[in-house]
C-alpha cells in the first residue's frame, strides 16, 4: 500500500499544475496554432498532414534524387562464375614481335625446334587455342586447337569481370569503377575524402550527377561522390534510337565505354566494354548485326610497315556489324571502360556469351558517343577489327 500512495503521490507532482508551462491556458486556446506534428522518417511525399522536417526533411530531399533510405539494390544480378567459362585455352606468344614463330608436327620437334611444319607472321600481339601443355626443361609447350600442331607459348588468364541482367528497368543510372576509387564528401576536389576506398569493377548507383573541375561528379551515397574518371556510367534510356524499327537493339556508348540492351521497352543487360582506339576508332552509326559466329581466328594490321600486326586464335561469340567490326569476347584483355581496340567492341567473356546467346541476326546495334569526340567523316574508317 506504501509503493502504491508513493506512486500516487509522484504522478500527482507530475501533473501539469494551473499557471504551469505544461498547461494550456484557457485565455489562449489552441485552435489554428496548434503546431502540426512532424512527419516520422520514411514518409518521402509532401502531401502528407505533418511537418518534413529534422531526419523526415532530409529524407524527403534525398528521394528527390532517387535516394530512399535506406538505400535500394538495383533490380539486377550479375552472372554466376560459370559464365565466364572459355571454351578453349589460350597462350600467349611471348617472343620477338619482329620474327615469325614456327609451329611443329609434334612435342619433340617443338622441343628440337627442328622440322617445322608451318609459322605465325611477326606481330605485336599474338594470341593461340590449345587443347594441351606440357613442361620440358622449363619451357611451357602447347598442342594447338586448331591443327594438332605444337608451339612454344605461356598459357594466360583473361577477365572474369561479369555485368548485369535486369528483371525491370532501374531507377538510377549506374556505373563501375574503372581504377581504384577515393570518394569525398561533395562533388569537388575542394570537398575532403570520405576515408572509404573502392576497388575497380566496384558497382554502384548514381543518384545525382554535377560539374566541378572540369569534369562531371556522380553521388554514389548520402554524402559520397565520386569523379568521373575512375567510372563509368550507364545512363538508362528506354526510348529506342531513330532508325530503330522494333523493340530489340543494343547500344554501345562510345564516351562511356558501356553496353546496354534493352528489349520490349526494358534495360535487360549492362556491361563495360572496350571500343577503337584513336585512330582505329569504332564508327558512329546505326548498324545490325550480319553474321554470328561461335568462334573465329581474327588477324590484321593498319600500318605499312604491318608493325601492328594481330594474330588472335579461336575468339569465341564474334558478331559482325560493321564490316569487320565485331562484337566478341576479347580474351586477351583484362581491362575494360578503356578504348583499346582496333575498331571491334570488345567485352569480358561472360558478357559476350550472354549477348551472343540473346542476339539474332538483323538486331540493331547503335553505337554513339555523346561527347562528340569520334569522328564521324566515314573515309576515316578503314574494314575495322579486333
Amino acid at each position: 500500500m506504501k509503493k502504491i500512495a508513493i506512486l500516487l503521490i509522484t504522478l500527482t507532482w507530475w501533473m501539469p499544475q494551473p499557471g504551469s508551462v505544461f498547461a494550456q491556458s484557457e485565455s489562449t486556446p489552441m485552435g489554428d496554432y496548434a503546431p502540426e506534428a512532424l512527419c516520422v522518417p520514411g514518409i518521402y511525399s509532401g502531401d502528407q498532414n505533418c511537418l518534413a522536417l529534422g531526419a523526415s526533411e532530409t529524407l524527403k530531399n534525398l528521394s528527390e534524387t532517387g535516394m530512399e533510405y535506406p538505400l535500394k539494390g538495383l533490380p539486377a544480378y550479375a552472372l554466376d562464375e560459370d559464365a565466364s567459362k572459355m571454351p578453349f585455352r589460350y597462350a600467349k606468344l611471348n617472343v620477338d614481335p619482329t620474327k615469325q614463330v614456327n609451329t611443329f608436327p609434334s612435342l619433340d620437334a617443338a622441343v628440337a625446334n627442328q622440322g617445322a611444319s608451318g609459322y605465325i607472321p611477326p606481330g605485336a600481339t599474338r594470341y593461340i587455342a590449345y587443347t594441351g601443355t606440357v613442361d620440358v626443361n622449363g619451357g611451357h609447350y602447347v598442342e594447338l586447337a586448331e591443327s594438332g600442331e605444337w608451339v612454344r607459348a605461356s598459357p594466360s588468364d583473361y577477365s572474369r569481370f561479369r555485368g548485369l541482367v535486369f528483371w525491370r528497368t532501374p531507377e538510377n543510372d549506374f556505373g563501375w569503377l574503372v581504377d581504384v576509387g577515393r570518394s569525398r564528401t561533395g562533388p569537388g576536389l575542394e570537398y575532403p575524402e570520405t576515408g572509404l576506398s573502392y576497388p575497380r569493377d566496384t558497382l554502384m548507383q548514381v543518384y545525382e550527377t554535377a560539374q566541378a573541375n572540369q569534369t562531371t561528379w556522380y553521388r554514389i551515397g548520402i554524402h559520397e561522390w565520386m569523379e568521373r574518371r575512375v567510372m563509368r556510367v550507364v545512363t538508362v534510356n528506354t526510348d529506342a534510337p531513330e532508325g530503330v524499327n522494333g523493340n530489340r537493339w543494343i547500344e554501345v556508348n562510345l564516351y562511356e565505354q558501356t553496353l546496354s540492351v534493352y528489349e520490349n521497352g526494358q534495360l535487360a543487360y549492362a556491361a563495360l566494354v572496350a571500343t577503337g582506339m584513336d585512330p582505329f576508332f569504332t564508327r558512329p552509326g546505326l548498324f545490325q548485326i550480319r553474321e554470328k559466329k561461335e568462334t573465329e581466328t581474327m588477324t590484321g594490321a593498319f600500318t605499312a610497315d604491318k608493325s601492328d600486326y594481330y594474330y588472335f586464335e579461336q575468339v569465341p561469340w564474334t558478331m559482325y556489324f560493321d564490316g569487320s567490326r565485331a562484337l566478341h569476347a576479347a580474351y586477351w584483355r583484362t581491362l575494360f571502360g578503356y578504348e583499346a581496340s582496333h575498331g571491334c567492341v570488345n567485352l569480358a567473356p561472360a558478357d559476350a556469351h550472354w549477348l551472343f546467346d540473346w542476339a539474332a541476326v538483323g538486331d540493331w546495334v547503335y553505337v554513339w558517343d555523346p561527347s562528340g569526340q569520334t569522328p564521324t567523316d566515314p573515309s576515316l574508317y578503314t574494314d575495322g577489327g579486333a
